[in-house]
């Protein structure tokens, strides 16, 4: 690991002016994947801004604003706190399983919200320095590791010949299946709010930028709207091992219902993008439509239709609609096991 500076602040303004200006300054909360890709001399951050200090942990009820009888969940909580935290439990349980599906225990201990959402990828050529990544270094030696190597974990969705890596997160797969925002601030204007759609990019010929941040800006909290989901969603995580691996295929699937009719949907994939996968073409197919097997199946069939799987990994065609199918139907059962 390479020297650097560390400062400590104790309010929003401090940490957003002591970045401001420095692009080689970090924000260091929970540190669960910063601190890793220190120690393997991927990140090289010249200055640590320790904002655990700062009183963005809350989750509280939203009672006013567009997003009222929402939820509102600070940044620097811990993902255990989220994941257990009775207004997300019983409100917003997608989530709470999303979180769950995650890393380990003592992680989830450490780990914060907002960190969650700015977690890099894990992909192996990414984290190996001897390897060519578009990603890791855009303005040294150009190619992708992955492109023409081992891809078998890999994007099925949204690459581009500079970068085929996945987003790692569970946490922001169901956020973003549940049209969750990101309020931001920075030291030089006022508080954004970003969608958590638009929050993640695609690599395209800037693999190097993962989120739609400015530089020096601080999530300071992500927002939940109010939604008719809790009784019928469900999050599926298909990976090699039962517990701390990353996803081959994850669906974040919840339905609204009138009878046996479907008024809503919300599918969202992970595994398969450089940032969560939002099913729009599943979710409009089956608006209006009953709630059968045959009907799930055809989304699923729709969606995963645009696919452009790689070398190793066709296999996440088909895995990605028997899944998407299993997550709606367990969803309608209101399954929260």
């Amino acid at each position: 690991m390479r020297p650097f500076k560390f400062t400590t602040v104790s309010d929003i303004s401090s940490a957003t002016n002591s970045v401001a200006g420095k692009p080689n300054a970090r924000f260091l909360a929970g540190g669960t994947n910063l601190l890793d890709l220190m120690k393997e001399d991927v990140e090289r951050p010249e200055e640590l801004i320790d904002i655990t200090r700062l009183s963005l942990a809350q989750i509280k009820p939203l009672t006013d604003g567009v997003n009222k009888g929402g939820i509102s969940i600070g940044a620097l909580g811990k993902n255990t706190d989220a994941a257990n935290h009775p207004l997300i439990r019983q409100n917003y349980p997608l989530l709470a399983q999303a979180i769950l599906a995650g890393a380990s225990g003592q992680i989830r201990n450490m780990a914060t919200n907002g960190g969650n959402l700015l977690q890099r990828t894990r992909c192996p050529y990414f984290y190996d320095v001897a390897m060519p990544c578009n990603k890791r270094e855009p303005g040294g030696q150009p190619g992708c590791g992955a492109r023409e190597g081992i891809n078998r974990m890999h994007a099925i969705f949204g690459w581009s010949e500079k970068c085929v890596a996945v987003h790692p997160s569970d946490m922001a797969v169901a956020l973003a299946a549940l049209d969750a925002v990101v309020k931001v601030r920075s030291a030089s204007g006022p508080e954004r709010i970003i969608t958590l759609a638009d929050f993640h990019r695609l690599p395209e010929d800037r693999p190097e930028i993962d989120t739609n941040l400015s530089p020096g800006e601080l999530i300071t909290a992500i927002e939940l709207p109010k939604n008719r989901f809790a009784e019928k969603s469900y999050y599926l995580k298909v990976r090699d091992r039962s517990s701390y691996a990353f996803a081959l295929i994850s669906v974040a699937a919840a339905l609204e219902m009138d009878g046996n009719r479907v008024v809503q949907a919300r599918i969202a994939l992970g595994g398969v993008a450089h940032k969560p996968w939002r099913a729009l073409k599943a979710e409009q197919l089956l608006v209006g439509q009953e709630a059968t097997e045959a009907n799930f199946k055809r989304a699923a069939e729709v969606e995963m239709a645009d696919a452009k799987p790689l070398e190793h990994n066709a296999f996440k065609v088909e895995l990605g609609k028997r899944s998407i199918v299993r997550a709606l139907q367990v969803a309608l059962t209101g399954n929260r096991s």
